[in-house]
């Protein structure tokens, strides 16, 4: 992987919309080269986010309350909630490089920061004429616990990754998850409860990100 030092943001519980509207400011000063590449760390509400592909059959029941909202990512459904680390990522791509390459370096980066974390997990190539696989996946019990789902638009990415550290899991359940019905989607409290505190997760992250 290339070096890829970003600018670190930080922030707690930000609503789904309006960290959108500031994401949005933040690709186009990107875009206009009025700040450097960024990495911004936040959890949102409880919210599901569908991406273009989404079919309404994987759409959650309305009556669990829990808002659905359409994105302009890549990917399918997935699920935001408290305990979740949600990474965005605004990073101008060199000529050189697709989306698709990018993704690959994140869900590498993200593979280093669990290894960091004791959590051992790879990415995964998709089978021709299987739904993608994108994301990380815990080695040894096979579960999801990274989301990604990113776009790219005029050389500069946004959205970005979704990593479980501590929170409910069983809104995953309500829904089908990235396009994939018997995905099993974990956490870093399911798998390794002793390195699932939040400061030291994104810590770790910031870290694989070369991000400060």
């Amino acid at each position: 992987m290339r070096r890829r030092p970003l600018s670190l943001v930080q922030d707690d519980l930000v609503d789904y919309e309006k960290a959108m509207e500031r994401m949005t400011d933040l690709v186009g000063q990107r875009q206009r080269d009025e700040r450097s590449d960024t990495l911004w760390l936040l959890s949102h509400p409880q919210v599901y986010t569908v991406g273009r592909r989404t079919p309404e059959q994987h759409l959650p029941d309305p009556a669990h309350g829990i808002p659905v909202v359409s994105t302009g990512r890549g990917g399918q459904l997935t699920y935001h909630g408290p305990g979740q680390l949600v990474g965005y990522l605004v990073v101008k791509l060199g000529e050189d490089e697709g989306i698709v390459d990018y993704v690959r370096e994140v869900e590498l980066r993200l593979v280093a920061a669990l290894a960091a974390l004791g959590v051992p997990a790879e990415r995964r190539d998709t089978p021709p004429g299987s739904e993608l696989l994108t994301g990380v996946w815990t080695t040894e019990t096979g579960r999801k616990i990274v989301s990604i789902g990113m776009r790219q638009s005029r050389g500069v990415t946004s959205h970005g990754f979704a990593l479980n550290v501590d929170g409910d899991l069983t809104p995953w359940g309500w829904a089908v998850a990235c396009g994939m019905p018997d995905v099993d989607m974990t956490s870093m409290g399911r798998e390794a409860p002793a390195a699932a505190a939040m400061d030291r997760v994104r810590a770790a992250v910031a870290e694989a990100f070369e991000a400060s």
